[in-house]
């Protein structure tokens, strides 16, 4: 079995190919494409903010700081004062809420005092507008 590769009028010669080769047309494509990507900046996108420059100074008076304690049977104690009700501690609230200097709130929650007793006093304390509130004692959660 036979087959035959040329036409019948060929002396031998092989085809000429006219296809153009894009393999290095390809590659050098490529190679811009990088180049391009390389070269063009990574585009930021800043927000123009006014910043401070400097220290600022200290405030003239330090702050007074208001320490609540949650026991862990949702008891509450008003810088070692005990609070009887709610209607008393969200009086001291708004209380310290209409000083034109609002003290700062230090929320001391037990290590086994439920969360929704902490909750709770967060939210009167906001709702009732204080405006500087944060929880201390963090270290007695760690490592548990």
């Amino acid at each position: 079995m036979s087959m035959n590769v040329g036409s019948e009028g060929s002396s031998g010669d092989p085809e000429v190919m006219v296809d153009v080769n894009t393999t290095p047309l390809i590659d050098v494509m490529l190679v811009l494409l990088i180049m391009l990507i390389i070269t063009i900046p990574i585009q930021t996108h800043a927000v123009k903010l006014d910043l401070p420059q400097g220290n600022p100074p200290p405030p003239p008076v330090p702050p007074t700081v208001v320490t609540i304690d949650v026991d862990f049977d949702g008891a509450i104690s008003w810088n070692g004062e005990p609070i009887p009700d709610e209607a008393s501690l969200q009086s001291h609230f708004a209380t310290a809420a209409a000083l034109p200097d609002q003290p700062e709130i230090h929320l001391r929650p037990n290590k086994l005092a439920n969360y929704k007793y902490v909750a709770h006093v967060l939210a009167d304390a906001q709702r009732l507008g204080m405006t500087k509130l944060g929880i201390v004692g963090n270290e007695q959660f760690m490592g548990q």
